[in-house]
């Protein structure tokens, strides 16, 4: 089993930035690679970013390209997304992922995941 807990977020104003992080504990060893997902209201959940823990490649869904950053600190079995230029749209709970086998490079869908963290709530608003 693996435990995933998250932290950073909170409010910001559009514009800002937010690092969201994902502390994993228990059998990190089997993980391929860990993920980011959000829920936004009366939205499906998505795949936001994944990053390999094999060979640290990456993936971000096209909203979030170019703004949010993934990456992965293994001596402290954390994975951080930094959030850049946030707006409205960004407002979700946001939730760190974890899986046992490797991802086929593209996006990342909810039903392949084996962990869940409890989620983090993110909101952009003026």
């Amino acid at each position: 089993q693996v435990q995933l807990v998250e932290s950073g977020g909170g409010s910001v104003q559009p514009g800002g930035s937010l690092r969201l992080s994902c502390v994993a504990s228990g059998r990190t060893s089997d993980v391929k690679a860990y993920a980011w997902f959000r829920l936004a209201p009366g939205k499906r959940r998505e795949g936001v970013s994944w990053i390999s823990t094999i060979d640290d490649t990456t993936y971000y869904s096209v909203p979030v390209k170019d703004r949010f950053s993934i990456s992965i600190d293994n001596a402290k079995n954390t994975v951080y997304l930094q959030m850049n230029g946030l707006s409205t749209e960004d407002t979700a709970i946001y939730y760190c992922s974890a899986i046992r086998s490797e991802l086929i490079p593209g996006p990342v869908y909810d039903y392949e995941m084996d962990y869940w963290g409890p989620g983090t709530q993110v909101t952009v608003s003026s």
